[in-house]
C-alpha cells in the first residue's frame, strides 16, 4: 500500500491555512470552522480577539529574532514624511500640474519641489553613517532604520543601500496599502499591524534619532521618543531635528517652557541641524566617535 506523502507543517500547512483564509474572504463568505486544524496554523483562531496577546508577542519576537541573527545591535532611526519626493520626480509632478492649470495641484507640487531637497539630504546622511560603519568592527557598526515606506524613509534606506550596507525597514499595514521600499535589505524588511509594537522596535536598538520634516506620523514618533527620554524610560540618545526652519515654524517649544509645561533643560534633549554632515556630527560628538 502506498503511503500518503508526509506534509511539512512548517513549509506547507501554514501557507495553506493563510491562503485559505484569503480565498474565503475574497469569495465573500465566512471561513468554515475546523476544530482539527493545528491552533497555530488556524488563521480563523489566530485572528480572534482573544488571541490578540499572542499576535502582539509575535510582532515583538519576529523582528527581534531576525535582527539578532544578523547582529543588528545599534541603529540610527530616521523619520520623515512619506510624501517627500526625489527632486526629478517633484519637478515632473509640478510640470504636469502646470500643464493642467489646476491651482490646487500646482500649490501641492510646488511644496513637493520645495521639500525635495530633504530626500537628497536624508540619502546623503545615511551614506555618511553607512560609510563610517563599514570601517568599524561589527559590534560598533550603526545601521539605518526607517519606517520602511516611501519619501524620507526610502531616501535613508537608499543611502545605506548605496554603500552596500544592511538597513532596516519597519513598515505598517495601513488602509491604503503600503509596501516596503525597494532599498530595504530584504531580510530586514518587516511589516507590523500594531503601531505600539512598531514603535517599540524603533527604540529597542536606537542609538540616535533623526527627524526630517514630516506630518502626524513623524510627530507621533518624535514625541514618543522625547517623552521616553524625558521621563527616563529610555536612555538618552541624540535627537536631531533636521530642517530648523520647518521645525521652528511648526513647533514652539519655548512656549512650553514659558507656560511651565516642560522644564528649560528639556530643550537640551534635541538639536536642530540643516546639513547631513551636521546631523552626523551631533551623533559622533554624543558618543565621542573617532574620525574614520
Amino acid at each position: 500500500m502506498n503511503k500518503p506523502p508526509i506534509q511539512d507543517i512548517t513549509e506547507q500547512r501554514l501557507a495553506d491555512a493563510w491562503a485559505e483564509l484569503h480565498a474565503q474572504a475574497n469569495d465573500g463568505y465566512a471561513l468554515k470552522a475546523d476544530a482539527y486544524r493545528l491552533a497555530f496554523a488556524d488563521p480563523e483562531f489566530m485572528l480572534r480577539r482573544e488571541t490578540r496577546g499572542m499576535r502582539l508577542q509575535l510582532e515583538m519576537l519576529k523582528p527581534d529574532v531576525a535582527q539578532m541573527e544578523l547582529e543588528i545591535d545599534n541603529t540610527i532611526v530616521v523619520f520623515g514624511s512619506a510624501r517627500v519626493r526625489e527632486p526629478d520626480e517633484a519637478k515632473r509632478q509640478l510640470a504636469d500640474a502646470q500643464a493642467k492649470g489646476d491651482a490646487r495641484l500646482i500649490k501641492r507640487a510646488e511644496a513637493l519641489v520645495r521639500n525635495a531637497k530633504y530626500y537628497d539630504e536624508a540619502r546623503a546622511f545615511a551614506r555618511l553613517v553607512a560609510s563610517y560603519s563599514a570601517k568599524c568592527p561589527k559590534e560598533d557598526q550603526l545601521y539605518i532604520c526607517t519606517g520602511g515606506g516611501p519619501g524620507i524613509m526610502e531616501a535613508a534606506n537608499r543611502g545605506a543601500h548605496d554603500e552596500g550596507a544592511l538597513n532596516v525597514g519597519l513598515n505598517i499595514a495601513l488602509p491604503h496599502e503600503q509596501s516596503g521600499n525597494r532599498f530595504i535589505s530584504r531580510e530586514l524588511s518587516f511589516k507590523f499591524h500594531y503601531f505600539a509594537m512598531r514603535k517599540m522596535h524603533f527604540m529597542m536598538r536606537a542609538k540616535a534619532m533623526v527627524a526630517f520634516p514630516g506630518g502626524f506620523g513623524t510627530l507621533d514618533e518624535l514625541f514618543e521618543v522625547l517623552t521616553l527620554v524625558q521621563c527616563r524610560k529610555a536612555k538618552p540618545i541624540p535627537i536631531v531635528l533636521y530642517g530648523s526652519h520647518y521645525w521652528k515654524r511648526l513647533l514652539n517649544f519655548e512656549a512650553l517652557v514659558e507656560e511651565g509645561t516642560i522644564s528649560a533643560e528639556d530643550l537640551d534633549l534635541f538639536e536642530y541641524v540643516d546639513k547631513p554632515d551636521d546631523a552626523w556630527a551631533v551623533i559622533k560628538r554624543f558618543y565621542a566617535l573617532p574620525d574614520a
